[in-house]
C-alpha cells in the first residue's frame, strides 16, 4: 500500500503572507517548500523573453510544456538555463502572470509538474492559489491565508520600492479579480481549509496556528 504524501497546502491572494509562512512551516516540519506562483511567473518570463504575447494561449501553452524550469531549495529560479530569480518578480512579469496563469494549457502542465515534485519528495509544503482545491484536494492540511486589501498592499509596496502604494494597491485589486474570476481553477477557499486572517498576526503566530491543526 502506497503511503499518502505529507502535503501541506497553503493558498491565498497576493500579499497574504503565503511565501513567508510556507517557508516557516516547511522549516518546522523538516519538509521542502515549493512556491508554485514562481512556476507561473517563470512561464510569463519565458514568454516575454521570447517575444511571445502572454495572451497567445496556444503558443504560451506549448512553451510551458517545453520550458526547462528549476526552483532550488534556496529559492533560485532557473528558466532555460537563465537565472531568473529577480526578473520573475519584476513589474513586467507581474503584469503578465495572471494572464498566463489563466491559460488552461499552462495550468495543466504546471499541475503535472507540481504533482511530480511531491511524488519525488514524498510530500512538501506548497503555496499557491489552487493547491488545496485542485492540485492536492487530498492534502493532509489545507490552509487559506487572507488579509485586508490595505495590509496586503502595504506589504507588497515594501517589497517593490520603485512602485507607489497606490500603484501596488490597484495592481493587487486587478490580480484578485483575474484570479478569482478566471474560468479554470480560480482562487477560492477549499471547504475543509483552515482560514487565517494574517492582517494583525506575526509569522510565528500564524505558523503556531497552522501547527495546531496538524
Amino acid at each position: 500500500m502506497t503511503e499518502t504524501p505529507m502535503v501541506i497546502a497553503i493558498d491565498g491572494p497576493a500579499g497574504s503572507g503565503k511565501s513567508t509562512v510556507a517557508k516557516a512551516v516547511a522549516l518546522r516540519l523538516g519538509l521542502e517548500y515549493l512556491d508554485t506562483g514562481a512556476m507561473y511567473r517563470s512561464v510569463a518570463f519565458a514568454s516575454l523573453r521570447g517575444g511571445v504575447d502572454p495572451e497567445d494561449a496556444e503558443v504560451v501553452g506549448n512553451l510551458s510544456r517545453n520550458i526547462d524550469l528549476d526552483i532550488d531549495p534556496s529559492g533560485k529560479v532557473t528558466v532555460d538555463g537563465v537565472d531568473a530569480t529577480i526578473e520573475i518578480r519584476g513589474p513586467e512579469v507581474t503584469r503578465a502572470v495572471s494572464i498566463v496563469a489563466a491559460n488552461p494549457g499552462v495550468r495543466s502542465e504546471m499541475r503535472a509538474r507540481q504533482r511530480q515534485w511531491v511524488a519525488k519528495r514524498g510530500g512538501g509544503v506548497m503555496e499557491g492559489r489552487d493547491i488545496g482545491t485542485v492540485v492536492f484536494p487530498e492534502a493532509r492540511l489545507k490552509v487559506y491565508l487572507d488579509a485586508s486589501p490595505e495590509v496586503r498592499a502595504a506589504r507588497r509596496s515594501k517589497e517593490v520600492s520603485d512602485l507607489s502604494y497606490e500603484t501596488v494597491a490597484t495592481d493587487l485589486a486587478r490580480r484578485d479579480a483575474l484570479d478569482q474570476n478566471r474560468a479554470h481553477d480560480p482562487l477560492r477557499t477549499a471547504e475543509d481549509a483552515v482560514v487565517i486572517d494574517t492582517s494583525n498576526l506575526t509569522v510565528d503566530q500564524i505558523v503556531d496556528a497552522i501547527m495546531e491543526h496538524l
